[in-house]
């Protein structure tokens, strides 16, 4: 049964650290990383939002396209655009270099939404995930704030709303190797990821940091 939750995938960043390619497009496993994020989501949203700067690019997939609002260029920016343009309460965001994201990470994190939380975010030992979580949107006005203040960090606002942290044991239990938390964030770490899929998918080495979707 889907909840009253919108999916979104954010794919609006410059992708710096990636020569400026389109990462949602680039090739994992053999099929887009995009591909991966919608097979993900299709089950449990039945309504999906792309966050994207470049809209005619992805006229092929049957997804509510949106940009985002601010003109400044953040992944607060774009959790500010999806959420707004968000049909229901609450929204999972997801970014678009995460292509192993398990499901059943995204389904502890709807098992743990309550009408009351505002934000639903895993919480590992490297820290919180906060491009791989649930927000209300009770936060826009919150968001709307540090934007028009041009502060991104977005944990900034947590304070001002009601936070469930989903901690590392439960998460394990959905993804033993905290895989769906694996951003490409350039050409080394799609070797890295490529050789984990060809190795049958028996470790790999996750490094923490932002995602530059």
């Amino acid at each position: 049964m889907k909840k009253s939750c919108s999916g979104v995938i954010l794919s609006g960043g410059l992708s710096s650290r990636f020569a400026g390619r389109d990462k949602a497009f680039v090739t994992v496993g053999g099929k887009p990383m995009i591909e991966h994020l919608l097979a993900v989501f299709q089950p449990l949203f039945d309504d999906i939002v792309l966050v994207t700067n470049e809209p005619l690019k992805y006229l092929s997939w049957d997804l509510h396209i949106v940009t985002d609002i601010f003109s400044c260029r953040s992944s607060l920016t774009g959790i500010h655009a999806g959420l707004f343009h968000a049909a229901h309460p609450h929204a999972f965001f997801a970014a678009c270099d995460a292509p192993f994201l398990q499901t059943g990470v995204v389904q502890t994190l709807l098992d743990a939404l309550g009408p009351s939380a505002d934000v639903v975010i895993p919480e590992t030992a490297a820290g919180m995930e906060p491009l791989c979580a649930i927000y209300s949107k009770h936060c826009l006005a919150n968001i709307e704030k540090l934007l028009m203040g041009q502060q991104f960090k977005i944990q900034s606002f947590f304070p001002a709303v009601r936070v469930t942290k989903i901690g590392e044991e439960l998460l394990r239990s959905a993804d033993p190797d905290l895989i769906s938390f694996f951003n490409i964030n350039t050409p080394q770490d799609l070797d890295r990821a490529e050789a984990w899929l060809e190795s049958g998918r028996k470790t790999i080495a996750t490094v923490k940091g932002d995602s530059d979707v």
